[in-house]
């Protein structure tokens, strides 16, 4: 008779799944809670203290850490010597091991856990009988899902050779004993404080199969983080629309970093990474809206919209006048979802936009044969940390409209330029490989606007020469904010003097790559 030893902290299935392997000619044995739950539905079977003859010790850490168990784990069945070797120590062979894990996960994801019952909730016994089944897969089954219940059943049942299932069962193992270490490496980590250790491990899990990649002739999946952001596109509800595509989560990531850096109602729209429109208001989420959309009312065709308040009747009225990818927000009034709802196409989706500042701290970039990390760059610049170097100082109003285009400036890819108001973005200058290219893109797009004053220039970098700010003071720009840092800033200074400009340093560079 083979022997299956199942220990499971999700029970779901598993007294069904007991009661099928016993069909099969399987003994069960069983640990703590899952052999309480076994006997008390009427399952024959085995406690492993009567297996191993060594009691359950230290309130339950050790208990499957036993030569009896490993070794009826890991012996090679067609190995002569192994055999022996269990028949002279009287160890019986293990054919299946049932284990899921201690819920690490779920208990640091409580706010008020402690490190010490975060720790209690480090399993020991079950990573270690998954590894030892796992490598010897040719002659042991490891089931760590429930969902795979029904088909290892399906496999015994038939009696064939099953060794290809056998070693998918095993490398799922592997992921998900490696996922689970990443997470404890994570959160032991961040109680250190260490920012880049000398190994960086990542756990994530399958999200969605996408229909293919940037380009129709590339596969693609999203993956959602194993310690997920709540405020993340992969933490969004789906209410509406076709399932997203890889360019529609990447627009998405980057609207919702966009209103992320804004507490009062804004409204962002995308086109392939980029704002094309940004709109704030200090009390009326229609107007940022109005603003945002009015800002390019081209290039938001087509476009991905983040709105950090609920979605009115009225803004709905007008968004379903255009054709728009995705609308995220926290929520749509009845009303609003009816109209937009109408639009089979259209994605509509809600997050809890109150959790933007817990966003992730960390951006991971993957390059050919490596990982590049770093600090995400959540900062908000601030006035007081503005340095006027100009003998003309903008005034308040250019001051606030300053700051605006400078939150939005760091949004864009580099080379970036914003021209913009107090509260709306004009003209925005993306990608360029050399600055006075940007300039000129934002400029002309500002000038197919409903231009107000004052106009203000926000660069994200600072300017190598100063045709920027004679191309500026050419086209009407009153104030310009940037880092400075240039070995030709007084060049920039001296243009600006001379076209009556107030120009401002910031000391910090943007770069958007």
């Amino acid at each position: 008779m083979k022997r299956a030893l199942i220990s499971v902290s999700d029970k779901t299935g598993v007294v069904e799944f007991a009661k099928g392997l016993i069909a099969n000619d399987f003994e069960i044995i069983s640990t703590g809670g899952t052999y309480k739950k076994l006997q008390e539905a009427g399952v024959k079977v085995t406690e492993i203290d009567e297996v191993t003859k060594f009691p359950e010790i230290l309130d339950g850490r050790v208990k499957t850490l036993h030569p009896v168990v490993h070794a009826g784990l890991l012996a090679k069945r067609d190995n002569p010597e192994h055999m022996k070797t269990l028949e002279k120590l009287n160890i019986n062979t293990i054919d299946l091991v049932c284990v899921n894990l201690y819920p690490f996960k779920e208990t640091i994801s409580k706010a008020d856990v402690t490190p010490a019952q975060a720790i209690e909730q480090i399993d020991i016994g079950g990573p270690s009988m998954i590894r030892s089944a796992s490598k010897n897969f040719k002659s042991v089954y490891v089931v760590i899902d429930n969902k795979d219940y029904e088909t290892v059943l399906e496999s015994i049942k038939s009696d064939e050779d099953d060794t290809v299932l056998r070693r998918r069962l095993a490398a799922k193992a592997f992921r998900h004993t490696a996922q689970y270490d990443s997470i404890i490496a994570h959160y032991l980590t961040d109680l250190n404080g260490d920012e880049f250790p000398d190994v960086e491990v990542l756990g994530y899990d399958y999200h969605q199969e996408l229909r293919y990649g940037e380009n129709s002739h590339q596969k693609a999946a999203f993956y959602q983080s194993a310690m997920p952001s709540e405020y993340s596109i992969a933490s969004a509800k789906q209410l509406h629309g076709k399932e997203l595509s890889f360019n529609n989560i990447k627009d998405a990531d980057a609207a919702l970093r966009i209103v992320a850096d804004f507490d009062q109602p804004c409204v962002a729209a995308l086109k392939h990474m980029n704002p094309c429109g940004v709109g704030v208001d200090d009390e009326s989420i229609y107007k940022a809206w109005r603003k945002a959309y009015t800002a390019d009312t081209m290039s938001i065709f087509g476009g991905i919209v983040a709105v950090n308040r609920e979605v009115t009747k009225e803004i709905a009225e007008e968004m379903h006048k255009i054709f728009l990818e995705i609308v995220i927000a926290p929520s749509f009034t009845p009303e609003a979802l009816e109209i937009l709802e109408a639009k089979k196409n259209i994605r509509l989706l809600t997050l809890d936009f109150s959790k933007a500042k817990s966003a992730d701290k960390y951006d991971y970039v993957s390059v050919m044969g490596g990982l590049l990390v770093q600090e995400r760059d959540s900062t908000v610049d601030k006035l007081d940390e503005f340095k006027v170097v100009t003998k003309k100082a903008p005034t308040d109003e250019e001051m606030k409209a300053l700051l605006f285009g400078q939150q939005i400036v760091k949004h864009v890819k580099s080379n970036a330029i914003v021209i913009s108001t107090t509260d709306k973005t004009l003209g925005i200058g993306a990608g360029q490989m050399n600055r006075i290219g940007s300039v000129k893109i934002a400029i002309e797009q500002e000038e197919q606007a409903d231009t107000h004053t004052p106009l203000v220039m926000a660069s994200d970098a600072f300017f190598p020469m100063d045709d920027c700010v004679q191309y500026a003071a050419e086209h009407n720009i009153t104030a310009i904010v940037q880092p400075g840092g240039s070995i030709k800033d007084q060049d920039s200074i001296d243009m600006a003097n001379e076209h009556g400009i107030a120009m401002v340093f910031t000391g910090r560079r943007h770069f958007k790559h």
